[in-house]
């Protein structure tokens, strides 16, 4: 029997396709693919019974430096995929079995050098920070947009503009739809099927369970592969309680089946993370054990690692677990940003610290101006606070829920920040009590180097700086809000710098 194969570009993967009936073995020979990108074989397989649960797909992907196993799914009308990234340039072998398949496929490829926009996952790094793989420090400016995914798809697309001129270069955002005040319409796919054919679907009967919409994954994977066109990370929220279909409180083998047909479909892509929850604390159905268990589930599946995290209502998880790579937090409470660090000892991201807007709710309605302030507090501790916009709409597109467009202000001062934070020395920062103030210092420099000083609702006319005589430090004030930055020289010694007398100012010195 004649193989068949195609190898199509689409973004940045590459997908093979290999259509074979019952012969014993096919080798394949394809074009290259790019260091991190996707490497995706797609096979015809069996469809007797319910392929979701009943046939099993994998492969197993080799070169001089690295083998892993990654397993597939099925992805409707007969198509098995398996997805694989890989993380070093040469010639990769392949093989792909299970009993979805007769037989085993076989291949190659040679994966290449990473283009420059190209800097692989992202991992934590210096104990509180994060990088790429390839060593450039990122620093997560994000938003929260949670159900952008399942709006129409002119809204989606409007999502996507916005995010291009963003300062943003993470969001988090979930694969089930939500139904929540302010998103209460009929998402545009649902992620299982449902035996109902005609109206809106807004209760929990009629779903298979076990029988996934591939359309859904579809069109949600395409959006991480956009994502990864504008340098975004994809911080996948798996789970959530705000659902009306039943989504929140499927059985233990339910769950379980998702959490692993969700992580082989999307843990090739490089800009994954994964938030198992939104507020898992209100998850009423799951206790601490199926967490765990769904840990366990993520850790044997993603062959990658990628980043881990599960988010807060009023009750933190305990983020010392060894699974959990970074703190996602929700608190207001800025100044608890060092104990964390201590406590945890890993990255603190506040993913939701309330958001600018208006709405009647309390976590959403504060303003431009004290998002910001929360911004700079947060960062010069060492920590990174994240954005989200609730401000009420006449068809309640709020960013926060639908996506869209945003209307605050803090977003051109969040972008202000990023650029500050990416001009330091080392690889963010710390804090260290000296004179009155908190004051931010490069992490992992040596205290002298850099300082930045941020006055927060206090507003000096001017400060002195006590250092030695030797020492030139060149004095910068910086206006976070009209963002703006003054060159007032370069001093030593006993050094008077004069300020406007108004909030929210900060003085940036940096050693000569």
């Amino acid at each position: 029997m004649k193989v068949k194969y195609l190898c199509v570009f689409i973004l940045s993967c590459m997908s093979l396709t290999v259509c074979f009936g019952k012969t014993i073995k096919h080798t394949v020979n394809t074009n290259a693919v790019e260091r991190w990108d996707v490497f995706e074989v797609t096979v015809k397989g069996k469809t007797a019974g319910n392929p979701f649960t009943d046939y099993t797909i994998s492969g197993v992907f080799s070169s001089g430096k690295e083998t892993k196993k990654a397993d597939g799914f099925y992805d409707g009308d007969g198509v098995y995929k398996v997805r694989f990234m890989p993380s070093y340039e040469g010639k990769y072998s392949f093989e792909i079995t299970g009993s979805a398949i007769d037989g085993v496929a076989k291949g190659s490829f040679q994966c290449t050098a990473a283009k420059p926009d190209n800097h692989g996952p992202v991992r934590v790094a210096n104990t509180f920070h994060f990088s790429y793989e390839d060593g450039t420090p990122y620093y997560p400016f994000g938003t929260t947009c949670y159900a952008w995914t399942h709006q129409t798809l002119e809204l989606q697309k409007a999502t996507l503009e916005t995010l291009k001129d963003s300062p943003f270069n993470k969001i988090r955002f979930c694969v089930f739809p939500k139904n929540y005040p302010f998103n209460q319409n009929d998402p545009y796919t649902y992620p299982y099927v449902n035996t109902r054919v005609d109206g809106p679907i807004k209760s929990n009967d009629g779903w298979d369970f076990t029988r996934f919409n591939p359309n859904h994954f579809q069109l949600f994977e395409k959006h991480i592969l956009d994502l990864m066109a504008l340098g975004i990370e994809a911080d996948i929220i798996v789970m959530h309680p705000y659902d009306c279909w039943g989504f929140s409180r499927m059985s233990i083998a339910e769950d379980d089946l998702y959490w692993n047909y969700v992580i082989n479909r999307f843990s090739a892509y490089r800009n994954v993370w994964w938030s198992f929850a939104n507020e898992y604390d209100h998850m009423e159905s799951k206790t601490v054990e199926d967490w765990e268990r769904y840990a366990v589930i993520t850790c044997r599946q993603d062959p990658y690692g990628h980043l881990r995290s599960i988010h807060n209502g009023p009750h933190f998880y305990d983020h010392t677990k060894p699974w959990i790579t970074h703190c996602s937090i929700q608190s207001s409470d800025m100044g608890q940003v060092e104990n964390w660090r201590k406590r945890y000892n890993k990255p603190i991201v506040l993913d939701e610290i309330c958001y600018e807007g208006n709405i009647f709710h309390p976590f959403g309605n504060i303003s431009g101006q004290e998002l910001v302030r929360r911004f700079w507090y947060a960062t010069c501790l060492g920590g990174y606070a994240q954005h989200g916009e609730t401000y009420i709409h006449p068809e309640d597109i709020l960013w926060w829920s639908k996506g869209g467009v945003l209307y605050g202000d803090s977003p051109p001062r969040i972008a202000f920040l990023r650029r500050i934070v990416s001009e330091a020395p080392g690889h963010g920062f710390k804090t260290v009590h000296k004179w009155w103030d908190n004051i931010a210092v490069p992490d992992q420099e040596e205290v002298g180097s850099y300082y930045l000083f941020y006055f927060d609702i206090t507003r000096p006319a001017y400060r002195n700086f006590q250092f030695d005589d030797e020492t030139l430090y060149k004095v910068e004030v910086i206006d976070t809000w009209n963002m703006t930055i003054e060159d007032q020289g370069i001093h030593k010694g006993d050094i008077l710098v004069n300020l406007p007398g108004r909030e929210y100012m900060a003085v940036r010195l940096t050693k000569q």
